[in-house]
């Protein structure tokens, strides 16, 4: 119970006792409380709230039949130290960029995606991935591509009585090599300004797919698929100019302003992110 006004609060460890909860209570959702807590006026949460760190089910990662399962209640640092193949590397190097490693202990992946940042860190990684989420609720389970999760800052697809389960990431895109770049207004512990993450699949020499998605440049993290189109086909080597324009990355993102940069400077540095990130995934 929270100080103050009664708040009902329930911390279960099993999945299916959650999901029976929530369909009775609306109630916000704690998964490591890094972003939850920050955005909390009063002195205390306000109630009722369903704690899903103890529940054992959204915490695994796992390589399963077809695909990789990243449960939500995954902290950022269970992601850096899971085994997961080259083509995670991106996600990997996000996770290291989520604040502080105290940050990186209690702050989950679903938590991440449900508050829905423009900046959040460990969406256009996700995106290159071609993740999905798992939603479960009574009625059942639903995926939904993360591209179609996140619909607008502070705002997913999520239903009342619905919670993210985990991310799901398809056999196929576990192939290639990654990278990760992230631009903010100091080195470290910062939000993001722009962030680029790309993934990239090589076949005799040259890029046979390619994902490219930019972050905090936008209302929500975007795919660049005219990028992507001018890459196929490219050499996959160090200094070799890639035919990339500005046009194409900057037309497909609508750059916004905040107090931390405006939409003309968030253009500019997502072009130049996009090509040190390239360059950085072939090297």
């Amino acid at each position: 119970m929270g100080s103050g006004a009664s708040v009902t609060y329930f911390r279960p460890t099993e999945l299916t006792d959650a999901i029976d909860w929530l369909a009775d209570n609306e109630a916000r959702i704690a998964a490591g409380c890094t972003d939850l807590f920050a955005a909390e006026t009063g002195p205390s949460l306000k109630g009722p709230v369903l704690d899903v760190t103890a529940v054992t089910a959204m915490r695994k990662i796992e390589r399963l039949a077809d695909h990789w399962r990243i449960g939500a209640a995954a902290t950022w640092t269970d992601v850096l130290r899971a085994d997961l193949p080259v083509a995670f590397d991106g996600l990997k190097l996000a996770a290291r960029e989520v604040g502080s490693v105290q940050i990186q202990n209690a702050g989950t992946v679903g938590g991440n995606l449900c508050n829905a940042s423009p900046a959040a860190d460990g969406v256009p990684p996700l995106l290159t991935l071609d993740a999905s989420v798992e939603i479960a609720s009574k009625s059942g389970v639903r995926t939904l591509l993360l591209q179609d999760f996140i619909t607008g800052p502070r705002q997913t697809a999520l239903a009342p009585g619905e919670l993210l389960t985990a991310v799901l990431v398809p056999e196929a895109a576990g192939a290639g090599r990654a990278n990760f770049v992230k631009l903010g207004a100091r080195k470290y512990l910062v939000i993001s300004i722009a962030m680029v993450a790309v993934r990239l699949v090589e076949l005799e020499g040259h890029v046979a797919k390619a994902a490219v998605a930019v972050g905090a440049c936008s209302a929500v993290a975007q795919r660049l698929p005219a990028v992507e189109k001018a890459l196929q086909g490219e050499p996959m080597v160090a200094g070799v100019s890639v035919p990339v324009t500005d046009a194409m990355i900057a037309d497909a993102l609508a750059p916004i302003t905040d107090i931390r940069a405006d939409a003309e400077y968030r253009a500019d540095a997502a072009c130049e992110l996009v090509r040190r990130t390239l360059e950085g995934a072939v090297t």
